[in-house]
């Protein structure tokens, strides 16, 4: 198949998965969002980008607001984390299975963190370190440069989950050996 060929090929998969999803659900109306800023960090190659906060200690960057916005950022200064959701803009297509970065096995997406998922929506908890205006300066950054942001929420701990987790297959990954994949060291 041709390039262009594998591109219809694959919008055409994913109209479908669309469509099944709409008649399971009742839901017909696209969902859209309005990028409230931008993030800004040093990672600009997705293949060396930490892929988790925790594999980013220490890496600063910072977040954009787009000024209609800046009047939302009152009151995050009490807060140390926030949680930013945004748009994996750099994402692969879809697909339902993926290799996860700390693991050799395919995995259903929906057990995964990657980014490649039928809604290309991230979340990553970073520190907050200060503001200026409407740019706040962030630690612990594992997002791209450029990327879309489309909601900031503060993180409570209070609001956590209680109780003992299982963490499924991740609970096999040797802690060093996620240190190592997570900081994409070689």
């Amino acid at each position: 198949m041709e390039g262009e060929d594998v591109l219809v090929l694959a919008l055409a998969q994913r109209a479908t998965r669309t469509q099944a999803c709409a008649v399971m659900t009742g839901w017909e109306e696209p969902i859209s969002y309005r990028p409230i800023g931008v993030i800004r960090s040093p990672h600009t190659d997705p293949a060396k980008c930490p892929i988790q906060p925790r594999y980013a200690r220490g890496i600063e960057g910072r977040i954009e607001i787009d000024p209609a916005f800046e009047e939302g950022l009152d009151d995050l200064d009490g807060f140390s984390h926030v949680v930013l959701f945004f748009h994996f803009h750099r994402a692969r297509p879809c697909r339902l299975k993926v290799v996860p970065f700390l693991d050799d096995t395919s995995r259903g997406v929906f057990a995964t963190r990657a980014p490649s998922r039928p809604n290309p929506i991230g979340m990553s908890v970073v520190r907050l370190l200060r503001r200026e205006g409407r740019v706040r300066y962030i630690a612990d950054v594992d997002v791209l440069d450029g990327t879309p942001l489309l909601d900031i929420k503060p993180h409570i701990e209070r609001f956590g989950v209680e109780g003992p987790l299982r963490c499924g297959w991740q609970e096999a990954v040797d802690e060093a050996e996620a240190e190592r994949r997570g900081r994409r060291e070689a």
